[in-house]
Formats: C-alpha cells, sequence, structure tokens
C-alpha cells in the first residue's frame, strides 16, 4: 500500500508560480516512478509530467514542456512539480500518482500508475 498526499495548489495570476510537493508513505518510495497528472472540469484526466525511481529520467506533456519541472527528493519520500509561467489553461485538479511496476523507465497513462492522491486545485486567473 501507498498513500500519497499532495498540497501546494492555490489560485495564482497568470504568468505566476507555484510548487506541488507530494508525500508518500507506505511503500519504500525510491522502488517506484512518480508522476502528476490533472483534470480540468469536463475533461478526461491527462498526463503532465513522470520521473523515475533515482530522478535521471523525466517525461512531460507538450503543453507544459519547459514552464513545468518534476523532481524528488527521496530522502523525504517527496515528489514536486514546479510550475512557472502559468497559464489559465492550467486551471485544473492537479494529482500525483504512483507506478510500482516501473522504476528507471515512465509510464504516461493513467493506466499505469497503482496508487493516487485526492488531488490539489490550481486556479490561474487571467
Amino acid at each position: 500500500q501507498v498513500q500519497l498526499v499532495e498540497s501546494g495548489g492555490g489560485l495564482v495570476q497568470a504568468g505566476g508560480s507555484l510548487r506541488l510537493s507530494c508525500a508518500a508513505s507506505g511503500r519504500t518510495f525510491i522502488w517506484y516512478a512518480m508522476g502528476w497528472f490533472r483534470q480540468a472540469p469536463g475533461k478526461e484526466r491527462d498526463f503532465v509530467a513522470a520521473i523515475s525511481w533515482g530522478g535521471s529520467n523525466t517525461y512531460y506533456a507538450d503543453s507544459v514542456k519547459g514552464r513545468f519541472t518534476i523532481s524528488r527528493d527521496n530522502a523525504k519520500n517527496t515528489v514536486y512539480l514546479q510550475m512557472n509561467s502559468l497559464k489559465p489553461e492550467d486551471t485544473a485538479v492537479y494529482y500525483c500518482a504512483a507506478d510500482l511496476r516501473r522504476t528507471a523507465v515512465v509510464a504516461i497513462q493513467a493506466v499505469e500508475y497503482d496508487y493516487w492522491g485526492q488531488g490539489t486545485q490550481v486556479t490561474v486567473s487571467s
């Protein structure tokens, strides 16, 4: 079992920044890949970014590439999503997820992830 708790969401103006955190507990954090997804009202849950167990491999959705950065601190059992140059279209509930089947590679499909957090709301005003 893995428990994931996101934090750091909020309301920000366009062009601003936020840093989301996802604290993990349960199974040994270092042994699995992590991802961030987001879901806007009335839309499907979309991939945002993912990171391998050691942090050497990362992957981003085209819509956030160059603006968002995923990172992890295995000593703190935490994964982060630094979001810069935010746009109104980034408004969504952001979820972190754990992929227990992969370590060095990352998945971009939500079905590949085994555990999910409760989500944190990010609202970007224009």
